[in-house]
């Protein structure tokens, strides 16, 4: 089974996947729900992969309203300096304590952290969210392959909170085209 994680219901309003299938969560805003969610589906018993699904603001106009793939996640609001760079968590002793790659093929940057971004954060990306590393940690953590699917909603600038408003569910059917059969 494949649980679909998604922030809020209205960036995927229909769940039109296939219930053979996926399972679809809404978790809420943030790292910590993001981290709850994602706990609790890949200790489920008939979870194989998670998928997180849902906006993103981007920090490059040619981003803006395209549907794209994370080939590696960090976490923009981690900051421990001087201890450890922007980014990491300090006195952690995993492999994962700083950038996560989810798909080397891929070169999009998706940077997260409780924050609704609206000037670029000091730690570069092209997209921005609030709850991709999360989700993304867990599934390391617990050995579940794992996917970040991001709609690029907005310029994550100061117009963002209006323009997400308004293009939050505009990446729904993209989304569901990916797994569309036949």
């Amino acid at each position: 089974m494949i649980y679909v994680l998604v922030a809020l219901k209205g960036e995927l309003p229909e769940n039109k996947l296939d219930p053979e299938k996926f399972k679809v969560w809404y978790t809420g805003v943030g790292k910590i729900n993001a981290t709850v969610s994602a706990t609790l589906a890949v200790n489920q018993p008939d979870c194989d992969r998670i998928i997180n699904y849902g906006t993103a603001g981007a920090l490059a106009p040619d981003l803006a309203g395209k549907l794209l793939e994370v080939g590696a996640v960090r976490q923009r609001d981690m900051d421990c300096r001087p201890v450890v760079d922007l980014g990491l968590t300090p006195f952690e002793t995993t492999e994962i304590a700083g950038d996560i790659t989810l798909n080397a093929d891929s070169k999009v940057i998706l940077s997260t952290g409780d924050n609704f971004v609206t000037e670029p954060p000091e730690l570069r990306s092209h997209l921005v969210d609030m709850e991709g590393y999360a989700i993304a940690k867990v599934g390391k953590m617990f050995s579940k392959p794992t996917t970040i699917i991001k709609y690029a909603s907005d310029m994550a600038d100061k117009d963002a909170p209006k323009t997400w408003e308004e293009n939050q569910s505009n990446g729904a059917e993209l989304f569901l085209d990916l797994f569309k059969e036949g």
